[in-house]
């Protein structure tokens, strides 16, 4: 029995589980590069769901993982085949439904544990500040080590590069893509420039359509992952997200919350 993930207990229990946090992780189903299943978003809000809210029920955090929704906005991804698309409205609206649903059981601390880029939900705390008795908080889980990844890769990951296939080749091997002679079977991530160079620094902002971004919706180079590097940042997940679960399910909601 894992008391801490709700698809895998039971009814017995939870009717009589006291849970002060829950966790949402959002995936998406979408391409990544030619060596990484569709569902590595899913897979990954999964898995660090899984160990955060397990290092945190053990520490004595009354926290409930559930199950990770595996559709996200993918919009612009739509000429790969099979890149299966929410509205960021209507992901939102799903949210909401759930938000509605957990605070009907007195569940009010909700943690958004997103997986895929493309779920940018900031908007949707605002619009659902002052609408719900619901604390929410958007965790980013690629955002979280970001002062400590040049220690742990040498590529920078924007999409199925080092970084995501070092994971994969730590928790799901078998679902990495090999050519005969065992090298990945991946192009180099390459990235496209736009003609703008003020697209190109970052001083103004596009939706990036990934057909003409990259060659087979890999953003980043891959070939120097490896199992111990993904080993090595799920260490540095769970002891920053664990320690915030802690923390919240110990913290009062009171006027002054989060504050």
């Amino acid at each position: 029995m894992q008391p801490w993930r709700l698809a895998a207990t039971t009814y017995g229990a939870v009717k009589h589980a006291k849970y002060e946090v829950a966790v949402l992780p959002l995936g998406a189903t979408e391409p990544h590069n030619l060596h990484l299943p569709y569902g590595m978003d899913t897979l990954e809000g999964d898995l660090v769901g899984e160990k955060i809210c397990e290092a945190a029920w053990q520490r004595g955090a009354k926290v409930v993982l559930l199950p990770t929704v595996p559709y996200g906005t993918v919009s612009n991804q739509k000429e790969f085949s099979l890149s299966l698309n929410l509205k960021p409205t209507t992901l939102g609206a799903v949210i909401a439904d759930l938000v509605d649903s957990l605070v009907y059981r007195q569940i009010r601390k909700i943690v958004l544990l997103n997986s895929h880029g493309g779920n940018d939900l900031k908007w949707l705390l605002r619009e659902l500040y002052g609408k719900t008795e619901a604390q929410l908080f958007l965790c980013n889980w690629y955002a979280v080590f970001e002062d400590v990844y040049q220690e742990i890769f040498q590529e920078r990951d924007d999409h199925a590069g080092e970084m995501e296939t070092s994971l994969a080749l730590a928790y799901w091997p078998e679902l990495v893509a090999r050519n005969p002679d065992g090298t990945l079977a991946a192009d180099e991530g390459r990235k496209a420039e736009t003609r703008f160079e003020a697209v190109n620094r970052g001083w103004v902002s596009i939706t990036r359509p990934w057909h003409l971004l990259t060659t087979n919706a890999g953003a980043g180079n891959p070939h120097a992952a490896t199992a111990e590097k993904g080993r090595r940042l799920m260490d540095v997940l769970v002891e920053r997200l664990a320690g915030f679960l802690v923390e919240l399910s110990a913290s009062k909601i009171d006027e002054r919350f989060p504050y």
